[in-house]
């Protein structure tokens, strides 16, 4: 699934192609998404401006004059630019054409992305309107970490991938910043001091940093708005490699399972 890192490169990548264009076409091939699309669209957007594209969370926001599309890339969807003539494939579900003949379109191969519509304050919206803070942010820090984790019992990997106190964190994410932070995923959260918060939320920002510049992660489907896949799982250190040498200790790199999700740490490095 694409985490932050890769909805970021997303982002970055349309935004530079989309910004002040005029949306000229839609078309709709297949409504059926996580929620369906609303067919309002082949006559709503046509004629609006893409004013510009930004991202929170894991959603990828277009606003236009009338309101903003508001994408969700899903398990396994992705966003490439091309050119308005090139014929659609298996899995590609939308286009968006735009005035100076290229296209934005929309494949997902498990149909769990979503394509919505939200007038007004897109902030507002039920989707985002309680989401937490951005790991990016100046307002993400040891600080904020200490204080949103104080009195809960569920393991610290759990609650860096609660969406209402930090988004975006997922769980490749999640387990090499522990790992980085020197923090088993396995204690309670509430039991960090501000010490291991500042380690934590340094360490979270600085994998992520460290993934958007090696191009995200490629496991799977995920390839940018070019077509490249990215390449930070040649760096993972713990995500994975289960069974294999510590890079820092050379004690092996253990699994277990969290909240139906696989997390990987070294049990040496991570206290």
């Amino acid at each position: 699934m694409p985490e932050l890192p890769e909805v970021e490169i997303t982002c970055r990548g349309i935004s530079a192609h989309l910004a002040g264009r005029v949306i000229t076409q839609v078309s709709i091939r297949n409504p059926v998404l996580r929620w369906p699309v609303p067919p309002g669209l082949t006559t709503l957007l046509p004629g609006q401006q893409i004013r510009m594209v930004t991202r929170r969370a894991k959603y990828l926001l277009l606003t236009c004059n009338q309101g903003t599309l508001i994408l969700h890339l899903g398990m396994s969807g992705s966003l490439r630019v091309l050119p308005a003539s090139t014929p659609p494939q298996r899995h590609e579900h939308f286009d968006l054409q735009m005035d100076n003949g290229t296209m934005l379109r929309f494949r997902d191969p498990r149909r769990f992305g979503a394509i919505l519509w939200w007038e007004g304050n897109v902030q507002e919206h039920p989707l985002l309107q309680k989401l937490g803070s951005e790991p990016l942010s100046d307002a993400f820090s040891g600080q904020f970490l200490h204080e949103k984790t104080r009195g809960r019992s569920v393991s610290i990997k759990e609650a860096l991938m609660n969406q209402h106190i930090v988004v975006g964190v997922g769980n490749i994410y999640a387990n090499e910043a522990l790992f980085h932070a020197g923090i088993s995923p396995l204690v309670a959260a509430g039991s960090l001091n501000m010490a291991h918060c500042e380690r934590l939320a340094d360490a979270v920002r600085a994998t992520l940093q460290r993934a958007i510049e090696a191009g995200g992660s490629s496991l799977r489907d995920f390839t940018d708005c070019e077509g490249s896949p990215g390449y930070f799982q040649q760096q993972y250190w713990v995500y994975g490699r289960a069974g294999q040498p510590c890079r820092q200790c050379g004690g092996l790199v253990s699994k277990t399972r969290q909240g139906q999700r696989s997390t990987f740490f070294c049990a040496q490095c991570q206290q």
